[in-house]
């Protein structure tokens, strides 16, 4: 036990004196059972202030008592700590209350990115059946005209047909009424035969309508109604793991000569997660939906299509919940002519390349080939040579050739070009080592050679400065053609892609 308190005297040393500075000139409480008895302790067990009297009667001994200025330092210390915590979480309250009125506007602003994506597909699906109803309204047009036309064409063989039997009824009952009888018999024979035969002419059927008024198309409407009715079912079911429609950003999809670039991107505060997309594109002539690209980015460009053509593109994505649905279809058009290079990278490794790949020469004595960037499979195509160098009478050839062209010889040698070739005098056409039609006129330094490919008549005719040179070269040429050309180091070309035509 502590040492007793003197009586008056605050006790517990430092502590005590400090609770009576703390309360100023105020009178420090005194002990309930010992009025002259100052606090000075504070019982753990009891929880409550004693004074040294009372632990002198051992009312408290087997208690565990300590110093009260102590024990007050340790609550203040334990109320501060709690008051940290209940501050934390107030502050944590106070941030929880931001996020929620963040995910207020996130709500507002997913729900009308979802109701715009509700409405978009809906629409689509307006457009399709609308589409679909003026199919169906075509097809029922058509039977009520082939219906119509066939009642018409009966009542007028109908009405020919009674006119004629009417007329020769009236005049057999006038021959009836004839009373000589050898002019009667003379022509009655003939009679009985027209009138059997007229007879004949009404034949099982023949009055019978040979179409009915009702139509004979039954719409099966049933099985769309159950998925319209099911629609938002489905909405339901897969809205959480099939990725959602990706949005076409129309601003980034565009067309350069045959290729088409298109981009997309999923929809904001889209949460399902997506594993790739599906690009598909029809065959520029309204044709069937194809597969052209597969995988993971969002910008993807189409090579090798067809020049002057209208291609309808979508997008879809996927994961591993299933496949999502299509976006809205993107038309792009292709360029009406092609503007094109020569090609460094399919170039036999004699031909030197310069200005842009526009011109082209030759390391080599001999001849090499080198082709254009552009393939063609339709339409019409023109591009002009001009002859910057010209020297000791080379024959540089000129044309098309597939892609697998044999590439360290005079171009039409092989089965895979078709060419004019022509020195400073004359030209040949050649394929297939095949030399055909020499025309008087060749070539200079400062000419112009003009080849027209015409895909739709299937035929290729060439020019120089600006006169055509024999008739046309090839005909009945069918496929995939780049614009080729060979020469050796006596000749320097500059290439025009997409001149006016001669």
């Amino acid at each position: 036990a502590p040492p007793p308190a003197h009586p008056g005297a605050p006790g517990g040393g430092g502590d005590g004196g400090g609770g009576k500075g703390a309360g100023g000139g105020r009178k420090l409480p005194t002990c309930a059972e010992h009025d002259l008895e100052n606090y000075s302790m504070y019982c753990v067990s009891c929880r409550s202030p004693v004074c040294y009297q009372c632990l002198e009667e051992g009312k408290h001994s087997k208690h565990d008592v300590k110093a009260l200025g102590a024990m007050w330092k340790q609550h203040k210390a334990q109320l501060s700590q709690a008051l940290n915590g209940v501050s934390d979480k107030a502050k944590e309250a106070k941030e929880f209350l931001v996020q929620l009125k963040n995910l207020l506007q996130q709500i507002q602003e997913n729900g009308l990115d979802y109701e715009a994506c509700l409405v978009a597909q809906c629409d689509a699906l307006v457009d399709a059946l609308t589409r679909q109803k003026a199919k169906l309204l075509t097809k029922v047009t058509k039977e009520r005209e082939h219906k119509l036309k066939v009642v018409w064409d009966q009542i007028n063989h109908c009405t020919l047909k009674l006119r004629q039997s009417t007329g020769l009824m009236e005049y057999c009952l006038e021959v009836i009424k004839e009373n000589d009888p050898s002019g009667f018999l003379q022509i009655s024979d003939a009679l009985i035969k027209r009138v059997q035969v007229s007879q004949e002419q009404w034949v099982k059927g023949a009055l019978e309508p040979k179409v009915s008024a009702e139509f004979d198309l039954t719409l099966d409407s049933e099985p769309l109604l159950q998925s319209i009715h099911q629609l938002d079912f489905i909405q339901m079911k897969f809205s959480v793991s099939v990725p959602p429609v990706p949005l076409l950003q129309l601003e980034k999809c565009c067309t350069r000569n045959n290729s088409v670039t298109l981009a997309w991107r999923m929809p904001p505060l889209s949460h399902n997660p997506v594993e790739g997309y599906i690009l598909e594109l029809d065959d520029g002539d309204g044709g069937q939906f194809r597969e052209v690209y597969v995988g993971k980015e969002t910008l993807c460009t189409i090579d090798g299509l067809h020049f002057n053509s209208t291609y309808n593109a979508r997008v879809k994505a996927f994961n591993s919940s299933g496949v999502g649905p299509y976006s809205k279809t993107v038309i792009l058009q292709t360029s009406d002519v092609a503007w094109f290079t020569f090609d460094p990278s399919s170039a036999h490794r004699d031909i030197v390349l310069s200005n842009d790949n526009q011109t082209a020469t030759c390391n080599s004595y001999d001849d090499r080939v080198v082709l254009g960037t552009a393939a063609f499979s339709k339409g019409v195509h023109y591009w002009e040579l001009h002859v910057d160098r010209y020297d000791n009478h080379p024959d540089p050839a000129f044309g098309i050739a597939r892609i697998n062209v044999v590439k360290d010889m005079m171009l039409g040698k092989d089965d895979k070009a078709w060419a004019m070739y022509v020195d400073n005098n004359r030209s040949w056409f050649m394929h297939c080592n095949s030399h055909t039609s020499r025309t008087e006129g060749g070539v200079s330094k400062g000419a112009t050679v003009g080849v027209l490919l015409d895909l739709n008549k299937h035929n290729l005719t060439f020019y120089i400065n600006g006169q055509q040179q024999g008739p046309p070269a090839f005909e009945n040429i069918e496929g995939v053609f780049m614009p080729a050309l060979s020469l050796n180091r006596n000749v320097q070309v500059n290439l025009q892609s997409s001149p006016t035509y001669p």
